[in-house]
């Protein structure tokens, strides 16, 4: 039989492998010496070489710097901003005190910080509800009335200025429902007036989506620390510790952190024109990912206004005790507006004339409510309308509202209360 060419070629040049044990380790140790050698060379190589390059310069000097660029007109902004505004910044440190267990002398535990700002000559402090809330003993309580707080003893909020000095502080009032809370220092223990610097307060109603902003803040303790961004969206809404909504607020790209609630939001003058409270995140405890909210500057000046006045906050009511479930409402064929079920009693709608629904002995609808359309003009089509309309309203003032009754339309006027 022909013996195969191409096996014969392939046979002719492959290299002879050793055969048997013994041949197999004498071809392992002949790699494994020519792996050291060639190791030991190189590191021959290699230390020689070093000896002849030193590694000290006794004649070393220092090198001279490139002179830096002046600053743009936007360095030149944010760097007037801070300096403007560092001073009407305030850490604001919840401190408690506390025998330990191997010590019989009180010592200071800080259990909670957040920021905060100077917002008038008098030295009084606006900073969020949710920073101070564990001054008390009764936090769930106290988020839905004030009136039941019950201060913790052994607390104090403590706010630190940007030199440093740090004071403690009272509580002036606050109001859960818009996350807002006002300190002030103690008369026996204040800063020089010098050091008092109120923060220029600006509007939020006439803010432009892509407008630049600013936040200043002490996030993860790292006090007086500057970020800015823009102005994302408006009109937002977010809710409280008290469990109700804020409505018209604020959203910013601007770096937001555990640690910045209470803080100052900043147009490009440095006027105030939002508290910064809030941020999401896909974490439970994770920290910025450029959506933050605050609460708009022209809520801040009523809320505010009113704690200082009363220590809590009159939130505007119409007297409409509960409005009709909408999608019952819509079931029905009405298809605008939201219906009275219940009012008040005494209050501005009930004495302003307003219906809600009617029935008889046997729980049978004899009077559907008024259905209401618009608030001063601003139109009404749910809960969310009405409830957001009604907390721009102010106490003391009149409102009009545009009402359906069977199938009339007319306008009724009343004077807004305070609960």
């Amino acid at each position: 039989m022909r013996p195969d060419p191409y096996d014969y070629e392939e046979r002719s040049h492959r290299p002879p492998v050793p055969s048997g044990n013994a041949g197999v380790l004498t071809y392992l140790v002949l790699v494994g010496l020519g792996m050291l050698l060639a190791g030991i060379a190189l590191w021959l190589v290699g230390a020689f070489r070093g000896k002849d390059v030193p590694l000290n310069d006794p004649d070393a000097r220092p090198r001279e710097p490139v002179p830096a660029e002046p600053l743009d007109s936007d360095e030149r902004e944010a760097v007037n901003l801070f300096k403007k505004l560092k001073p009407s910044v305030v850490n604001v440190d919840i401190v408690q005190v506390r025998r330990t267990i191997w010590d019989d002398r009180p010592a200071e535990f800080q259990t909670g910080a957040g920021s905060g700002f100077i917002w008038d000559d008098e030295g009084r402090i606006v900073t969020n509800y949710h920073v101070i809330e564990q001054l008390f003993l009764n936090p769930r309580e106290t988020r839905f009335d004030p009136r039941f707080a019950r201060r913790n003893p052994n607390t104090v909020p403590r706010v630190v200025l940007s030199d440093r000095s740090a004071y403690d502080t009272l509580v002036v009032g606050f109001d859960p429902n818009s996350d807002l809370a006002v300190l002030q220092f103690d008369p026996q223990n204040r800063p020089p007036r010098d050091k008092i610097r109120k923060i220029e307060l600006g509007t939020s109603h006439d803010l432009e989506v892509g407008q630049k902003v600013y936040a200043i803040g002490n996030p993860f303790g790292l006090s007086l620390t500057m970020t800015r961004g823009i102005i994302s969206a408006l009109d937002r809404s977010i809710e409280t510790p008290g469990g109700s909504r804020i409505y018209g607020c604020i959203q910013t790209d601007a770096a937001i952190n555990p640690g910045n609630s209470g803080g100052p939001l900043l147009d490009k003058s440095g006027r105030l024109i939002g508290v910064n409270t809030a941020i999401t995140t896909p974490a439970e405890n994770g920290g910025n990912v450029g959506i933050g909210f605050a609460i708009p500057a022209d809520t801040v000046n009523q809320v505010v206004t009113q704690i200082i006045r009363n220590g809590r906050a009159l939130r505007p009511t119409l007297g409409i005790a509960k409005l009709i479930d909408q999608q019952k409402l819509r079931r029905a064929r009405y298809d605008h507006g939201v219906m009275i079920e219940s009012l008040v009693p005494k209050g501005p709608a009930e004495k302003a004339g307003l219906q809600g629904i009617r029935v008889n002995a046997a729980g049978r609808i004899v009077q559907v409510g008024d259905i209401i359309l618009a608030i001063n003009g601003e139109p009404i089509e749910s809960h969310e309308d009405f409830e957001r309309v009604q907390r721009k309203l102010k106490p003391g003032e009149t409102a009009t509202l545009r009402i359906q009754r069977q199938d009339t339309e007319m306008d009724v006027v009343l004077t807004v209360g305070g609960a």
